[in-house]
Order: C-alpha cells, then sequence, then structure tokens
C-alpha cells in the first residue's frame, strides 16, 4: 500500500506492507537509524518520534497510521549547524552516555516543551516515565530538560 505523510518537513510518498511497523520502516526503508528498538512492546521508550507534534511509540504503530501526518524525529530536530536546545541541555547536564535511550527522551521531552513552557521536575518525570534509561539515571535527564526549557524560554531555538 502506498502512504503519504511528511517526515522531518519533507513530504514523501512509499510503499509499505499493511504489517510494517513505523519503527521498521523508519529503521530499514529510510534509514532513519536514530529511532532505536529496545524492547519492542512499548515499555523502554527508545523508538518515541513525534507524530503532529506529539510523543508516540514507533514499535507500536503501523506504517498506514502516518497516512497525512507529520513525523518527526531525532534526525529532524536539529539542523546541520546547530543542535536543539533540548539536544544542547541533554549535553550541558551529562545526560547522555551511551545514547541508545537519549533520541526518544529529546523526542519526549521536546513534546513535554510544547505542551508547557515550565514544567516541574514532578512533570518532567511523569512525561518521560516511559523512557528507560540504564546509564546516566534520571537526575541528569530531568536537569537537562529544566535546562532545555530555560534556553527554549531565552529563544535560543534551532
Amino acid at each position: 500500500m502506498k502512504i503519504s505523510f511528511t517526515l522531518n518537513g519533507k513530504k514523501i510518498r512509499v510503499d509499505v506492507p499493511p504489517d510494517r511497523r513505523v519503527l521498521d520502516l523508519l529503521r530499514e526503508d529510510l534509514s532513519l537509524t536514530g529511532t532505536k528498538e529496545g524492547c519492542g512492546t512499548g515499555e523502554c521508550g527508545a523508538c518515541t518520534i513525534l507524530v503532529n507534534g506529539e510523543s508516540r511509540l514507533s514499535c507500536l504503530m503501523l506504517a498506514a497510521q502516518l497516512e497525512g501526518c507529520h513525523v518527526t524525529t531525532i534526525e529532524g530536530v536539529s539542523s546541520a549547524k546547530k543542535l536543539h536546545p533540548v539536544q544542547e541541555a541533554f549535553i550541558e547536564h551529562g545526560a547522555v552516555q551511551c545514547g541508545f535511550c537519549t533520541p526518544g527522551a529529546v523526542l519526549a521531552a521536546i513534546d513535554l516543551l510544547q505542551r508547557n513552557a515550565e514544567p516541574t521536575r514532578q512533570d518532567i518525570r511523569e512525561a518521560l516515565s516511559g523512557n528507560l534509561c540504564r546509564c546516566t539515571g534520571y537526575q541528569k535527564i530531568v536537569d537537562a530538560v529544566q535546562g532545555g526549557s530555560a534556553k527554549l524560554k531565552k529563544g535560543q531555538t534551532s
């Protein structure tokens, strides 16, 4: 089946089998490997993407569900010259170690900050509760989201 959607700002049309997961479409067919598969069951958040601005788990979605949608992967949040403020904050606060969970956590944080420009630490913990990290612990990630919020308030957008 043919589907059309906007991916990282570019309209695309692709042919996909009806049972193709979004995760597999992105990684295997479109070579966007920033989206990770951690569990394949919607438990870890490594496969988080933004669909129409809201975080979604790409391992639980069929590609056909993207018809007419706007999809953003981690590859689409920065430019070739500048990282997104949330990405910068993750680096500044040491919220990145192995990096496996980072793309999903960054996208979940961007979703949160689009809905709530000044989240409390509890708001951040709740918004990122579906994103598991085995390396950094969560304190640095919460600090990074607060730092990203401050950067966005100052107008340091990409």
